[in-house]
């Protein structure tokens, strides 16, 4: 039976690539952008079913009719994927305040905006499955990206939380976490400043990484569409989805640090205990 799908950010990288996929399986999607222009030619050929919204996901009145319009063209919802998002390189100290509010909202305020616009739809039925898009860099501090890792790290915490309450009625939360893929998110989407030579070493390294990076990343778009496709159809889903080798890297790395430094200081953090009755 197909299912129903929302994808936010479907205009292009992985967005576009997961609708591709998700109307290749024979599902139906509503393909979601701020300008849905951008959105022509990705239903062509494919055999599912394709309807397209306008929405920014920090409108939550945006969010509603996308919801709407997903259940009166198909019936029901049974897929959220919480794509859109975008992260630009630059100090914390340069980085205006304007910048990390407009980064956060996008980033972890879209998500929540999108998620709690489904809920109760996926509550009634009793099934469903949101899946989060946060990041390597909602594990692991991204260099230069301070506002895009404290919306991705938002977006961890947020859907921990979910996961269990969901759990109670039958709906699955999964958060995907890509390394470094071949989308426009290290293009032109991105805005990059090297910034102060103080901060060269951090984030200077990062905004010249990010060139040279460009077009060289190890991740395939269409082959992490198809691992989502495979999340979503398991009977078992995870919470967390690395995606691509440089995430599991990355992860294990950072996750072998944290642990030796828990070890370190073990005694220190325990010494903060009432003392043991006697």
């Amino acid at each position: 039976m197909a299912r129903t799908w929302i994808v936010t950010g479907s205009s292009r990288g992985f967005g576009r690539a997961l609708g591709e996929a998700i109307l290749d399986a024979g599902d139906n999607l509503l393909a979601t952008a701020r300008d849905p222009a951008q959105l022509d030619g990705l239903g062509a050929g494919r055999p599912g079913k394709l309807a397209t919204a306008r929405l920014d996901v920090t409108s939550e009145a945006d969010a509603a009719a996308a919801v709407a319009r997903a259940i009166a063209e198909f019936g029901t919802l049974d897929v959220l994927v919480n794509n859109a998002g975008y992260g630009n390189v630059g100090s914390v100290e340069d980085t205006p305040l304007s910048s990390f509010r407009q980064q956060i909202e996008t980033n972890l305020f879209g998500t929540i905006i999108m998620t709690k616009a489904v809920i109760p739809h996926m509550r009634e039925r009793g099934s469903g499955h949101i899946v989060q898009f946060s990041s390597v860099g909602g594990r692991i501090g991204a260099p230069g990206r301070a506002p895009y890792s404290a919306a991705k790290w938002g977006v961890e915490g947020f859907s921990e939380v979910l996961a269990q309450e969901m759990r109670l009625v039958g709906v699955r939360v999964t958060i995907i976490e890509p390394g470094g893929f071949r989308t426009d998110f290290a293009g032109s989407s991105t805005k990059l400043e090297a910034g102060r030579a103080e901060y060269d070493a951090v984030v200077g390294n990062a905004a010249r990484m990010q060139g040279v990076y460009d077009g060289k990343q190890p991740g395939d778009p269409r082959r992490g569409a198809r691992a989502i496709l495979d999340v979503v159809g398991s009977q078992a889903p995870p919470l967390r989805l690395p995606l691509g080798s440089d995430a599991i890297v990355a992860i294990e790395r950072s996750d072998r640090t944290r642990l030796e430094e828990l070890a370190r200081w073990r005694d220190l953090s325990r010494s903060s205990d009432y003392p043991a009755p006697s």
